[in-house]
């Protein structure tokens, strides 16, 4: 769950859960009918193993509540539970906003840097403080002017105690080198248990700049790993490898703009776009290299092939599930609550493109069964939310609106 950790002692046999089932009822054959995508892929790529594409599709049994709970709220990017329940709701164009849990506005929230919100920046995600109650902390993502260009930082800053202003704001990290474009910043932040922050960047879409997604001496295309100031993990995989940036936890990324922790393994999981096709479900693993551009599923958005036109490469990681064509998925949840008992630890995606929010099973860390909820609507989803509080799925949209998924 995108919120506040509270640190908990850890059973020593958690930690040998790794490879152990997501869900912990007993086991159950999933029931699947016919995948839930019926439009025709891009290309004549070859999956690198059974599932890692249209799945078969599962059904939701129990009986949901769906209520559009608040709309022209602006433009909203991310969306995170505070302590209390509250939501707290970036917005593009540089501030946030304080909502209840049924979705009245409490505060705007101003006083951030400046941002470049053209195309795709402005201010991205935010992240709580683990220890929020005591220092109201909060972190937060967004393109920043720099140079003669632009990049993805990271910031933080206290929270006002009237809720209203960011106080003593300081840019604690800058995904260098800076680029003057508008595309792929990534920008997801989350905390994990032990108070360390995994950050995404983006390779900023160009020709000129996706080689750099492969590159070690740039934050351009990563998935990267800090501590509170900003600062490598010590344990990171590229700390002693000269010219390397310490934070990189992972590379090869296109454009991250999903980023969870499973409640249960503690693994890391991301969404990401492809480009026409080859969008992407990964398992993240330490300093591993996941590809881009040299390896995808997807082709250019003029239909040639990308690069050599290969899916697979020796040293290269397979994501665990991609979808041709493509749904943008952007924000991801777990969902961990219990009053829809069969979508425990279920990952659910905001779809852009693919106007739905996406729920994926997973097994034995692999998809086992998809979904499509709220197809209806005609949203582009941006980020997903499992409350914390009231076992509610809330998601954020491209329009400015607030939906409330919880048991009828």
């Amino acid at each position: 769950m995108k919120r506040f950790f509270c640190f908990i002692p850890i059973l020593i046999s958690s930690i040998f859960s790794c490879n152990n089932d997501s869900n912990t009822k007993k086991e159950e054959e999933i029931k699947t009918g016919d995948p839930v995508e019926t439009s025709p892929p891009n290309t004549n790529y070859k999956p690198a193993f059974v599932g890692q594409t249209r799945i078969g599709s599962v059904k939701t049994t129990t009986e949901l509540k769906i209520e559009e709970i608040a709309q022209n709220i602006g433009r909203p990017w991310g969306i995170i539970s505070m302590p209390n329940g509250d939501l707290l709701i970036t917005d593009k164009t540089g501030f946030m906003q304080f909502f209840t849990s049924d979705g009245t506005l409490i505060a705007k929230v101003e006083g951030f840097p400046t941002v470049d919100d053209g195309g795709q920046g402005g201010m991205l995600d935010v992240a709580v403080d683990p220890d929020f109650n005591t220092n109201r902390m909060i972190y937060w993502t967004f393109s920043e002017p720099f140079g003669n260009g632009n990049l993805t930082s990271v910031a933080k800053g206290k929270l006002s105690n009237d809720n209203k202003r960011i106080e003593n704001h300081t840019v604690i990290f800058r995904a260098e080198p800076f680029y003057k474009g508008s595309l792929h910043y990534g920008g997801r932040i989350i905390f994990d248990a032990q108070g360390n922050l995994y950050v995404s960047t983006g390779e900023r879409s160009d020709l000129a700049t996706r080689p750099q997604a492969q590159q070690l001496n740039s934050a351009l295309g990563k998935i990267l790993k800090m501590d509170k100031n900003g600062q490598a993990i010590s344990d990171n995989p590229f700390v002693s490898t000269n010219n390397a940036k310490p934070q990189i936890f992972s590379y090869g990324h296109r454009n991250v703009q999903g980023l969870a922790i499973h409640p249960e393994t503690k693994q890391l999981w991301n969404s990401e776009f492809g480009a026409r096709g080859g969008d992407e479900v990964n398992l993240i693993q330490s300093g591993k290299n996941y590809g881009w551009p040299i390896i995808t599923y997807g082709l250019e958005y003029s239909g040639e092939k990308i690069g050599e036109g290969i899916t697979q490469k020796e040293g290269m990681k397979q994501p665990v599930y991609y979808w041709d064509p493509s749904v943008s998925p952007s924000g991801i949840d777990f969902y961990t609550g219990t009053a829809i008992p069969e979508w425990h630890n279920n990952l659910f995606l905001g779809a852009l493109s693919g106007q739905h929010i996406v729920r994926l099973v997973i097994k034995n860390n692999k998809i086992v069964g998809e979904e499509r909820l709220l197809t209806d609507k005609g949203e582009r989803f941006r980020d997903i939310l499992a409350s914390h509080t009231n076992q509610s799925l809330y998601a954020i949209t491209d329009s400015g609106k607030i939906f409330k998924i919880s048991k009828k």
